[in-house]
């Protein structure tokens, strides 16, 4: 992954954190791009609907025990942060053939994390993937339980700030089209 690539990605979404997720990579260049490259860097995300964006499929963390979308960190053979977002969605919802529906970004939230992690805080870059819920999953060693959620009825002990995120991307989303 080119740090070149990832200011392209960041610099073509409209999310309001655009310009402080651009000045984040220019100031810490490529360590922005690794989980050793300090306590704070970027990873990948990727929100998992329905195809009526009336449902989304989410994963109780297993170190945050919370439910959230799939995720995580950059790995050295990611071609971008979209590649490394559908990595990620793959790997933790056992759906192999998980295509995103663009390789536009879709979310930019910057969460500081506590507990567990040996991180102080991800810079997190949101794509979106649609998939029919009759699909089988399953539960990867980062979690404790995948499951589709319709976004009226979301469980409790939710990330902070999830459901303004899924609405906001839910809106893009629809938007799109």
């Amino acid at each position: 992954m080119h740090l070149d690539d990832v200011t392209t990605a960041l610099a073509g979404t409209s999310a309001p954190d655009r310009e402080r997720f651009l000045a984040f990579v220019r100031t810490h260049g490529d360590a922005a791009l690794r989980r050793d490259g300090g306590p704070e860097h970027l990873t990948a995300s990727c929100f998992v609907f329905s195809p009526d964006l009336g449902s989304v499929l989410l994963c109780l963390h297993r170190k945050g025990r919370f439910w959230v979308q799939f995720g995580g960190h950059l790995e050295p053979g990611d071609r971008d942060l979209a590649e490394a977002a559908r990595r990620e969605a793959r790997e933790e919802s056992g759906i192999a053939d998980l295509d995103l529906l663009s390789t536009s970004v879709a979310d930019l939230d910057r969460h500081d994390l506590h507990g567990g992690f040996a991180c102080a805080a991800h810079w997190d870059v949101g794509f979106v993937a649609v998939v029919d819920p009759a699909r089988a999953t399953t539960v990867s060693d980062e979690s404790d339980d995948v499951r589709w959620f319709a976004l009226d009825a979301l469980p409790e002990g939710l990330a902070p700030g999830l459901p303004a995120r899924l609405a906001a991307v839910v809106a893009t989303v629809a938007h799109r089209d």
